[in-house]
């Protein structure tokens, strides 16, 4: 499916594109998640499409989805809500863990959520971006890594990569709203990152334990 080369009736967006409107992590959206009902043909179609998540949406008035990688269904996840919230014009979206609420501002889209919603992700600070931006590929050893490192700490300016590190055909995520909230819930603060190749992923973390994540969307084929 190179080139965003997908089925009628799949929507294609980048999300947390950069100022330039370029890079963002491209995200496969089922607008009829019915044609599609049982977890193993979700399964199947997230991994022919290849992109890090799919979404498919089983309600699109309640915002109900269900998110899916190229090998295993995800409770949550930041970069498919963000691009749903923004394709759906919705305000709330529902997921087994809770209810994710979203809001646009100006060029930008936001989700509200939980730190506990995210699934297991090491973060491993270095002590330059430059030694961020040089990494060849996932550092050895097994599961989730977000490599960060501050550009500004004054700014809250962040360079970060992720590596899923999970078997797949997905080395590197280019742009990961969960991993962004876990770092701003762990720093206490918010956070302007610049992930992969340029990708921008905003943060805010809220008084109540919450966390808002914020980025551009654009639309890269309409289904």
């Amino acid at each position: 499916m190179s080139d965003y080369d997908v089925p009628r009736g799949i929507d294609v967006l980048r999300v947390f594109c950069g100022p330039d409107g370029r890079h963002g992590n491209a995200l496969g959206v089922v607008r009829d998640g019915s044609g599609h009902p049982d977890e193993a043909s979700r399964q199947l179609l997230a991994r022919r499409l290849g992109f890090s998540e799919t979404v498919f949406v089983d309600d699109p008035e309640r915002g109900r989805v269900d998110i899916h990688t190229p090998e295993l269904r995800l409770p949550f996840a930041g970069h498919p809500l963000v691009g749903t919230a923004w394709l759906l014009d919705l305000e709330v979206l529902e997921l087994a863990v809770g209810d994710v609420f979203a809001r646009q501002d100006g060029e930008f889209t936001w989700i509200t959520a939980r730190p506990e919603w995210v699934p297991p992700r090491t973060l491993q600070q270095y002590a330059s971006a430059a030694e961020v931006e040089a990494l060849p590929g996932p550092p050895p050893g097994e599961g989730w890594l977000y490599v960060w490192a501050w550009e500004d700490e004054a700014a809250g300016r962040v360079r970060a990569r992720a590596f899923p590190r999970r078997g797949d055909a997905i080395v590197e995520d280019e742009a990961t709203g969960a991993a962004a909230l876990l770092l701003s819930a762990h720093l206490g603060r918010a956070l302007n990152i610049t992930q992969g190749r340029g990708s921008q992923i905003l943060t805010a973390p809220a008084p109540d334990g919450t966390v808002e994540v914020g980025g551009r969307v654009l639309m890269a084929v309409r289904g």
